[in-house]
């Protein structure tokens, strides 16, 4: 019976050997210190992203939280970047591990935002031989790119990761093959992914590829020689050296990328502090506009009212005012009154306001103005106000019994109507027919004569006086009243 249980059991062991539990593997090479999760890369062209705390050191990545995840569309964008990846096809990677692959390079570019104007993509295809399977200018969106990352097969040969990188250099990251030149700004990014040792001096390629300004990701699966991917990496090392065990989580990687391309949108997050409207830019950048009616401020973030008049949009006929709330009102120039739209101006009769300041007499115009008139005999001064005389014969207190004759403004004479003789007063006027009449009539020579003709004379002159000033009387009156009229 031992006999028998014996052959039993060792007819049984290979199927105890399958069902024993695996014996622990060894620490992959992660567990060295130096290497830790994607983070926040300080100056020297990174595309920028925000700190993430680090993987504790010692295990191999097995996840991530995605920072950008739970964030909704817009929070966080990708920086425009020249997006290369090299990518390991080397006999050594068995075609669903390289389908794998692929599907990483595709998860990532589904992060990103995908334009001639935003990220181009290349992808550069390694073994012992190198082939770009297309370039940055080849596909402008992301399904195009998807579909040709997804048509790739593996090299199967050899490891040439240094020739790649200089394949990469010469002929990927050229303005020809549709990089953007150094005055874009736009950052040249190359994601290298391998899984084993470099058949070929890669530290020189690398060092000459960071000096070019390429920022270099080296990604390591299974067995990939540590040492090698920090050669081929930019510093700081530990943002820009990643390492899992299998391909089976490689995927789990681009949400780490994506967080690094990410820039996130201050407008979205509410942190932009503008005052009244933020405007997002694109790679986490904004600025701040003002509503309509308002200027931004040198501080770039406050607004203040602006001078709507001066947009000339306002609609006033006349004059526009602003007001202090930004907005403004209608106002009419002189002579005008604002009619009720607000806006248009009707002409307003001054003359009878009262207000025109004119001496003698105010007269309207026709374009709502006015100007002032002086009465006959006076003349406007340099003020277009008041009057001056022009003729004191025209003010009637010249006391001529016949005519006034005008001297010059301030000056007159009186003079007599046909007939008459002036006086020796040279005011009054005698007529000259009448008394040589009387002269010749009566003895001249005899005292009694003499002084009866001058009776006579005396009593008709004033006879004549009389009627003379009763008539000019009249005629002034009427004069004047036509004057003030």
């Amino acid at each position: 019976m031992p006999r028998h249980l014996s052959g039993l059991l060792l007819l049984l062991w290979p199927l105890l050997l399958l069902l024993l539990p695996p014996t622990p593997a060894a620490p992959g090479p992660l567990a060295r210190p130096g290497l830790r999760r994607l983070g926040a890369r300080g100056p020297g062209g990174s595309p920028g992203r925000r700190p993430a705390a680090a993987a504790p050191t010692g295990a191999p990545y097995s996840g991530a939280r995605q920072r950008g995840g739970a964030r909704g569309a817009g929070v966080c964008k990708s920086r425009p970047l020249d997006l290369v990846f090299i990518i390991d096809s080397s006999r050594s990677v068995r075609p669903l591990e390289f389908t794998k692959v692929k599907t990483f390079v595709s998860q990532i570019i589904d992060t990103l935002d995908i334009g001639a104007a935003d990220t181009r993509v290349a992808v550069v295809n390694y073994a012992s031989t190198v082939k770009i399977e297309f370039h940055l200018q080849t596909h402008s969106d992301k399904q195009s790119l998807k579909r040709a990352v997804a048509r790739i097969t593996p090299l199967s040969t050899g490891t040439m990761s240094g020739l790649a990188i200089q394949a990469a250099m010469d002929e990927a990251f050229t303005v020809e093959a549709g990089a953007r030149g150094p005055t874009s700004n736009i950052p040249k990014v190359a994601i290298v992914v391998t899984d084993g040792r470099p058949q070929d001096q890669v530290n020189d390629v690398a060092a000459r590829a960071r000096a070019s300004g390429i920022e270099l990701y080296a990604v390591g699966v299974d067995r990939a020689d540590m040492e090698s991917l920090k050669m081929i990496a930019s510093e700081p090392l530990d943002e820009h050296v990643f390492y899992v065990e299998t391909y089976g989580v490689i995927e789990k990687l681009s949400s780490r990328f994506q967080e690094t391309f990410c820039a996130a949108d201050p407008c979205a997050l509410g942190t932009h502090q503008c005052q009244h409207v933020c405007i997002s830019d694109g790679e986490g950048k904004h600025h701040c506009e003002c509503s309509q009616g308002y200027s931004l401020n040198a501080d770039m973030k406050t607004c203040s009212a602006i001078d709507k008049c001066a947009l000339n949009t306002h609609g006033c006929e006349h004059i526009c005012v602003n007001d202090r709330t930004g907005s403004y009102h209608c106002e009419c120039y002189e002579g005008y009154t604002l009619n009720e739209d607000k806006k248009t101006c009707s002409a307003q009769d001054q003359c009878a306001f009262g207000t025109h300041g004119c001496q003698h007499t105010c007269v309207n115009d026709r374009d709502g103005s006015h100007h002032c008139e002086c009465y006959e005999g006076y003349t406007l001064n340099a003020d277009n106000k008041t009057c001056s005389v022009r003729s004191k014969c025209a003010l009637g207190s010249h006391g001529c019994q016949h005519l006034c004759v005008d001297d010059g403004a301030t000056a007159y004479h009186c003079d007599c109507y046909a007939g008459y003789t002036l006086n020796e007063d040279k005011k009054t006027c005698s007529a000259i027919e009448e008394a040589r009449r009387l002269i010749s009539t009566e003895d001249a020579c005899g005292c009694e004569a003499t002084l009866a003709f001058q009776d006579r004379v005396n009593s008709y002159l004033q006879r004549l006086s009389a009627k003379l000033d009763d008539i000019l009387g009249k005629l002034q009156a009427d004069e004047y009243g036509q004057i003030h009229r």
